[in-house]
């Protein structure tokens, strides 16, 4: 009887250790189940590359000047980058407001080292006295802090501090507007004050032996994933993006509670399924696939940023030489308008060349649309771009206006807008077009006012001036600024001083008003005054997505 009693106490214990080991793995799998939300291992790790030395880089991409640096030339720019302490200094780049030139410097690490503090800054040399320049959103206004501050981590590969990504959540839309790996130092609400404000564009990477981007630890311990094969490419979620870019763009660090310790929350997770074709979390009107593809082509979007996207095609020259190229600086001016306010303008010129037209019909006629079926589309109805990109093309002349918005149609449409059949058509208000026999002469009508009004006296950038302020204007249409509702948009009686309505509407200082037309490069921001209006708030960055017939289906 006794060993009986032994046998089942024994039977008993070993059912209960068998329980409690299943409650233990069902506790477990709960867990697991949870980690895409928040990553929870905080086992200290002796080694987090143990497949190559631990070093990370720091790559600069593009810096902008937003201000005048020097008043008797241009900036001469150089970077100082700090890295676990260590130093780093790049070269000096000489008398340009536009650095465009990459430059990189690595520096080791401990391999247990998770947490490495960076500082980056921006200097403009100068004969006895280098400047700090503004990339910070300078709050508390003590010089050292228009450096940028961040905390970079080896485990993940991302990083937070004065530039993270962007939170649009329900419960927290804190973070950076000017973008991930984006610096701004009109953030401090400097736009319209010398501040010695740039833009830096950068990267940080850590060494990856597989080369997916994606680090060994999170790779290990978050997606499961082989850190010696490079994942890229792969879709585990078939969500329709792909691990490298929802890795890159998914992650981001909060703060449960004041003072408490940092974490990190996935946004977007490889391994767990989102609609990208129905997320725009910045409101710009491209969801995330779309800014995916525009990635893939080389254009830097980013889904927490807004961006507008633009495609110019040039008309050839005629057979006796008319016509004639945008001028280069166009695009940074548009550029620095736009980036002041948080919006990167993305030009694609590299595209189609028109064959040349020596006068193209205006916007009720069929040339145009003919221009957008067949550079813009590729004689593709079921083009990506369409929707996600706005068209300009550059012809030579017009049998209307210099420049003018009009809408794309696309369908069973025969080129007559009185057609009852447009209800078939798809018509989108996404594109406008620029005449070059005009706007190549236009600082030459008064030559000394346009110099004293676009302060420059080189015929080049005053030539850029011209042509940036109407693709600005026509791109503020396509936004919805129109006459129909800020009165002193369009308006042909405030041209010039001598006409009643130029005093009326002078305190909207913006290139939606003729009045400032060919000569300044911005929206307003409504603070000028009586019959002022506020452009850069009034903006509808996803207007271009509206379908004029909401009843057409594409076939």
């Amino acid at each position: 009887m006794k060993i009986k009693i032994n046998k089942i106490v024994c039977f008993i214990i070993v059912v209960s250790f068998l329980l409690s080991t299943s409650a233990t793995a069902i506790k477990i799998t709960k867990k697991s189940e949870n980690f895409f939300l928040k990553s929870s291992n905080d086992d200290k790790i002796s080694d987090y590359c143990p497949n190559g030395d631990l070093k990370i880089t720091f790559t600069l991409k593009e810096i902008r000047s937003l201000d005048t640096i020097d008043f008797l030339s241009n900036p001469d720019f150089y970077v100082k980058v700090f890295i676990n302490g260590v130093e780093k200094t790049s070269k000096v780049w000489n008398n340009q407001n536009y650095v465009k030139e990459e430059w990189s410097t690595t520096v080791d690490i401990p391999e247990d080292l998770e947490e490495v503090e960076i500082k980056i800054q921006l200097w403009d040399k100068n004969y006895g006295l280098d400047r700090l320049c503004d990339l910070d959103n300078d709050y508390d206004l003590y010089p050292e802090n228009r450096d940028i501050e961040l905390v970079y981590y080896t485990k993940t590969g991302h990083w937070r501090g004065d530039d993270a990504i962007q939170r649009y959540l329900d419960w927290d839309s804190r973070g950076d507007p000017s973008g991930y790996g984006r610096l701004n130092g009109c953030d401090d609400n400097s736009i319209y004050q010398n501040d010695l404000d740039c833009e830096l564009s950068f990267d940080i990477s850590q060494t990856d032996p597989d080369g997916d981007g994606i680090p060994w630890w999170t790779e290990v311990y978050e997606f499961k994933t082989d850190p010696e094969i490079d994942n890229s490419g792969e879709d585990e979620d078939l969500d329709g993006l792909p691990i490298e870019w929802e890795y890159n763009w998914g992650l981001t660090y909060y703060q449960p509670r004041r003072d408490s310790k940092w974490e990190e929350l996935w946004i977007y997770h490889p391994l767990i399924w989102n609609n990208h074709s129905n997320l725009d979390p910045d409101n710009d009107g491209l969801d995330n696939i779309e800014e995916y593809k525009a990635f893939l082509e080389g254009f830097p979007t980013d889904p927490f940023r807004q961006d507008i996207l633009l495609e110019i095609d040039q008309m050839k020259d005629g057979p006796n030489g008319e016509g004639s190229l945008l001028p280069g600086l166009t695009d940074d001016l548009l550029r620095d308008s736009y980036g002041k306010h948080n919006i990167v303008f993305i030009v694609d010129n590299q595209g189609k060349v028109i064959e040349f037209d020596k006068n193209t019909s205006g916007w009720k006629g069929p040339e145009l649309q003919q221009i957008y079926y067949k550079y813009f589309l590729d004689e593709n109805i079921s083009n990506w771009r369409r929707g996600v990109f706005h068209y300009a093309p550059i012809i030579y002349n017009s049998d209307d206006y210099v420049g003018f918005m009009w809408n794309s149609v696309v369908g069973n449409w025969n080129g007559n807008w009185d057609d009852p059949n447009l209800q078939n058509c798809s018509i989108r208000g996404d594109c406008f077009q620029l005449s070059t026999n005009e706007l190549d002469v236009r600082q030459y009508q008064w030559p000394l006012y346009y110099k004293i009004a676009q302060k420059s006296f080189n015929k080049e950038k005053q030539r850029a001036i011209v042509y940036a302020t109407v693709i600005m204007h026509e791109t503020g249409h396509v936004l919805g600024i129109y006459n129909s509702n800020v009165p002193g948009c369009d308006n042909r009686t405030g041209m010039h001083p001598w006409q009643i309505n130029w005093w009326i509407w002078r305190n909207y200082k913006s290139c939606m008003n003729y009045g400032y037309m060919y000569t300044f490069v911005d929206y307003s921001d409504g603070s000028n005054g009586k019959n002022d209006f506020d452009d850069w708030n009034n903006i509808d960055l996803t207007l271009f997505q509206i379908e004029k017939n909401p009843n057409y289906q594409k076939k």
